[in-house]
């Protein structure tokens, strides 16, 4: 997902030249805001955590990008390719160090696992959305 706050800024473009020009092939797309609900759902790994009600809040305050990658090796290519959580530990070049404003506001969300992947693409997309 690219994240309310590079919505805002203005990155979609650049941030999806980034991952086109990594090879990843995007299968599934779509330009959508989460509800409350959807994003409580969404991060319910997080409920616990003390920053939950701060990260619903903010994937909710305006429109994200969802999107789904298709790529050899895609999950480790992507995290590798949006850098570190925090942005200010991000290596060079990758989205986090170029669109990101903090650890809250980090611009973009990469599943960590293939399992997640998944899961994560179920919740955004149909069957008949995905174009592999």
């Amino acid at each position: 997902m690219i994240k309310p706050d590079a919505v805002d800024n203005g990155y979609i473009g650049p941030i999806l030249e980034k991952i086109t020009g990594a090879g990843f092939k995007i299968i599934a797309m779509k330009y959508t805001q989460l509800s409350r609900r959807d994003a409580e759902a969404f991060y319910a790994i997080h409920r616990q955590r003390p920053f939950f009600g701060e990260l619903v809040s903010f994937m909710t305050r305006g429109p994200i990008v969802a999107a789904i990658l298709e790529k050899e090796n895609a999950v480790e290519d992507f995290r590798a390719l949006i850098g570190a959580t925090n942005p200010a530990e991000a290596a060079e070049g990758t989205i986090r160090k170029l669109y990101a404003k903090d650890i809250g506001e980090n611009a973009i969300h990469g599943s960590d696992s293939d399992e997640n992947a998944a899961i994560e693409g179920a919740f955004h997309f149909s069957g008949r959305e995905i174009y592999s």
